[in-house]
């Protein structure tokens, strides 16, 4: 791939604000996008993230009614996948997520292991609050999201983050489906993914010199 290639992927990619109902991402390039974000980097590899890929199209009209951002998006898409992120105790060095992840994903030795722990633990004494943990743990939701949205644009599919959302509203259609355990995760954003209906608008971007400083 070259580098006008790659342009074009970038520009390829734009809020897409209405899909084509009819047209459906087939099961090869879902599995490509969620990878997308199973592959995102993550601080210090905690990957706190779990994404809900509702293709069922009941569950979807329900989600828009408390989605002000997406209510075309989210009814017409081909899926539309929710962000969860774990809760702080679940991040937290002791936890039984974490020696999961240590152990039985990463295969770590267990003097490595206890030192991944003391490592993770000192930067929760540094991070502070669980406010602030969650807000960490958020971040790297973010990082998957726009893998998966980049992965999306390669193969020509559209994509639209829906951050304006009624999160209370969301977790609780959730919860009375039994799709989410809100000790565990809690719903970050969303974003539909789908094929256009209308070609998009240039994008509309300040000058390249005016967004960076070289620093040599």
């Amino acid at each position: 791939m070259n580098k006008n290639e790659v342009i074009d992927i970038l520009n390829f990619r734009h809020a897409c604000k209405e899909f084509d109902p009819n047209k459906k991402i087939s099961s090869e390039n879902l599995e490509v996008i969620i990878e997308g974000g199973r592959l995102a980097p993550s601080s210090i590899g905690i990957e706190p993230w779990h994404f809900l890929v509702i293709e069922n199209q009941e569950l979807k009209d329900e989600l828009s009614k408390v989605c002000f951002g997406g209510k075309t998006q989210i009814p017409t898409c081909s899926h539309f996948i929710i962000y969860l992120t774990r809760t702080p105790k679940e991040i937290r060095s002791d936890s039984e997520y974490i020696n999961y992840l240590l152990k039985d994903v990463q295969h770590l030795p267990d003097d490595y292991a206890s030192n991944m722990r003391n490592f993770m633990k000192s930067a929760e004494d540094m991070i502070g609050d669980d406010e602030n943990m969650q807000s960490y743990a958020n971040e790297q939701t973010y990082i998957a999201l726009s893998s998966m949205m980049l992965s999306a644009a390669m193969l020509n599919i559209d994509s639209c983050t829906i951050g304006g959302i009624d999160r209370d509203a969301v977790e609780k259609i959730l919860i009375d489906r039994n799709l989410l355990d809100k000790e565990k995760f809690r719903v970050t954003v969303g974003c539909t993914f789908g094929y256009r209906v209308h070609d998009s608008k240039p994008k509309l971007r300040q000058p390249l010199n005016e967004v960076f400083t070289l620093v040599k």
